[in-house]
């Protein structure tokens, strides 16, 4: 290990991250240039050629290795294929199984899930596993991040989903509500390209779809279609309702809006641009029309004709081959590369983007105990090699924005202790957990999977892994009792649950069938199964949590996260009703119910002598969460760490509580806004 204080010239932000909250802090940040005559942040397109502008410098720094950053068309084609080669290679079609397994930025893999034998943890893989349940979800450390296998559908969470408290006296309320978040879910609808119809969009909200969305409001492509199993039982369910111990409650199915490209929308209008607008209090985002320029679907990052359109390949998770499906390497194009005088793309000098990265702590000012001064990283030289070399940045006067996931902006700051002075003895604090909530509160949503036959052939395996959901039970009096859940329809057979089609393979086989008979057998089965999916909401609890030990290093010498997690009667409960609700849709529809939990499984339990097994949802949330104030919160609604006013902690770790809908639109919502304050802060340093 060789140290290094690094020397460079000042940066004026620091990200830590290059997934979507990175990437898109990066692109808006580099949208703007500071105004040296009006003391100002301005828009590019406010720029006048007979005028000085500073450029904002930005530093990323990403964990995973160089070839994922590689954004010039030839070598990010190649690399991308590598991807897409090594997934067809994997026998487990996982979520991680095309990305690099990288011993010095490892991964939580769900191949890794093991049952937890008290009193010792689960160690196998990255996770340290205390339980006393297993956390069953992954994560992938990659240039563009999780998004890159993200299944990509963006329901906005919905009003009451962030005041649970005010509600249903549950849990923590938002520091803000979705009034407020409204029109940033706008901009990241927009960012990340979703496809659907607001027309269509049925929920269990007090609000009108107008109060909701906005007059005349749409996405910018048009709907994907539903798959034909969709519409079988969507046509089976039609005008029906289920009895659950809360009530009766009527079926509604929508399609899911989609971060996936389709045909764009003629409704929605203009090409558009995200501008923040100057005022006394500070900075506001807006979403602006690009007058004469077309709205166009953003295709792959080699090639903007190659995945204009989802080509219904069927292999989101883990993977789309065209890039269709929105990833976060995307908007970090639009911020690496700008359109120059010319209209061409030029490489934007002001960024600089450092791979094989981990950052692995923060240190303040010892003067300035409220500022971070330093960050610490290791940088290894290969993928086969563990030697690195140990780099230290100075950041007095730099802003620092962890925008890593939920496992790791938590370690990091767990692994940042300091001395300080109380009552003149001193003490040992932790960066940014005054509120000692730095790790704790982690949430995923329980995945409950039911499965059944079809009466006849509905075809799954084609098309986007769900296309449609049932959004009854997204909210109702019922969660002063028990959990909300969301159901996507899932176009992926018993692929989950059973491994199929090769667990079906297999079963034929030892039954002797083949050729004809093995041919037939498989079409008779395969083209029946449906997969029913219940997204379990849960609540924010102080003992689930990521902490760090000694004990347990990785192969840079870095802690690696400890999780303690377990679900309440609350969550179980609800998979409990979830099943109840399962059990007689299978009936309406006339599906022979093949579910079958085990002991075996690796994340089951009984409840009220019953066996529940769940799954994780990749929805890994909560470890520094926003708040009202300092006392039981990591950051402000802006997710600026109250402890340190040049510290900004955001993704998905800042969501207060989890709601119905998958992470990713709210987390992106979130961060936009929180350019606010990060413009405005820029604006004091530079002035």
């Amino acid at each position: 290990m060789n140290q290094t204080e690094k020397p460079q010239p000042k940066k004026d932000v620091i990200i830590v991250g290059t997934g979507i909250a990175g990437s898109l802090i990066a692109k808006l940040l580099t949208d703007h240039v500071f105004d040296t005559d009006a003391k100002k942040m301005i828009h590019r397109s406010e720029m006048n050629d007979s005028k000085a502008y500073k450029e904002l410098s930005i530093l990323m720094y990403e964990a995973g290795l160089e070839a994922g950053l590689e954004l010039d068309s030839a070598s990010s084609m190649v690399n991308y294929n590598d991807y897409i080669r090594k997934y067809y290679m994997e026998g487990a079609k996982v979520p991680n199984s095309p990305y690099p397994d990288l011993k010095q930025a490892p991964s939580p893999n769900v191949l890794d899930m093991q049952k937890i034998i008290p009193p010792f943890p689960e160690k196998k893989g990255y996770l340290v596993q205390f339980g006393p349940m297993p956390f069953a979800s992954d994560a992938i450390r990659v240039g563009g991040g999780t998004t890159l296998h993200w299944l990509g559908t963006t329901p906005r969470m919905l009003p009451n989903d962030f005041k649970l408290k005010e509600k249903y006296n549950k849990a923590m309320d938002w520091p803000i509500d979705y009034k407020t978040l409204k029109p940033y879910y706008e901009m990241a609808e927009f960012e990340i390209g979703v496809s659907g119809s607001v027309a269509a969009q049925k929920y269990p909200i007090e609000e009108s779809r107008e109060e909701y969305y906005g007059k005349d409001y749409v996405f910018p492509m048009d709907e994907i279609p539903q798959s034909y199993m969709d519409q079988q039982i969507i046509k089976g369910l039609e005008g029906t309702s289920v009895q659950l111990d809360s009530g009766s409650i009527p079926l509604t199915l929508v399609p899911s809006p989609q971060g996936r490209n389709s045909t764009p929308n003629a409704a929605y209008g203009t090409a558009k641009l995200i501008k923040a607008n100057h005022s006394e209090s500070g900075y506001k985002l807006s979403l602006n029309n690009i007058e004469n320029e077309e709205y166009k679907a953003l295709g792959a990052v080699w090639n903007p004709y190659q995945g204009e359109r989802c080509e219904g390949n069927a292999s989101c998770v883990p993977i789309c081959p065209v890039q269709a499906k929105y990833n976060a390497l995307k908007t970090l194009k639009k911020a690496l590369y700008k359109v120059n005088k010319n209209k061409n793309l030029q490489r934007n000098p002001y960024i600089q983007v450092q791979a094989q990265s981990v950052v692995y702590k923060v240190s303040v000012d010892q003067h300035n105990q409220d500022r971070i001064s330093k960050v610490h990283l290791r940088r290894y030289i290969s993928k086969e090699k563990t030697d690195f070399v140990e780099e230290v940045i100075d950041t007095s006067n730099s802003i620092v924005i962890l925008a890593a996931n939920a496992f790791e902006n938590p370690k990091i700051l767990l692994n940042s202790k300091y001395t300080a002075m109380k009552d003149g003895q001193p003490i040992e604090k932790t960066v940014a957990n005054n509120s000692d909530q730095v790790g704790r509160n982690l949430m995923d949503h329980m995945v409950m999977l039911t499965w059944g036959l079809f009466p006849k052939p509905v075809y799954p395996y084609r098309g986007p892994g769900s296309t449609t959901n049932i959004s009854s039970f997204r909210d109702g009096k019922f969660r002063s009792e028990f959990s909300a859940w969301i159901s996507p329809l899932d176009n992926w057979g018993w692929s989950w649950p059973t491994f199929s089609p090769g667990s079906d393979l297999s079963k034929c086989l030892k039954g002797g069938l083949f050729g004809k008979e093995l041919k037939e057998a498989l079409a008779k089965d395969l083209s029946r199964q449906v997969l029913f999916h219940f997204e379990i909401e849960q609540l924010p609890n102080p003992d689930n949590r990521v902490t760090i030990n000694n004990e347990y290093l990785d192969v840079l010498g870095i802690p690696r996260p400890v999780i303690h997690y377990e679900l309440t009667d609350y969550e179980k409960r609800a998979m409990e009703q979830a099943k109840l609700a399962s059990n007689q849709m299978f009936e309406k529809l006339g599906i022979k119910d093949c579910t079958e939990y085990s002991a075996k499984d690796n994340n089951t339990f009984m409840y009220k002598d019953v066996r529940y097994s769940y799954n994780g949802a990749g929805h890994i949330v909560g470890t520094h969460r926003m708040g009202h104030d300092a006392s039981d919160s990591v950051t402000n609604s802006y997710c600026k760490a109250w402890d340190h006013p040049n510290l900004y902690i955001v993704g998905a770790g800042n969501m207060t509580t989890l709601g119905t809908s998958n992470p990713t639109l709210t987390l992106s919502a979130f961060t936009i806004r929180s350019v606010e304050s990060i413009l405005k802060d820029l604006e004091t340093i530079l002035k």
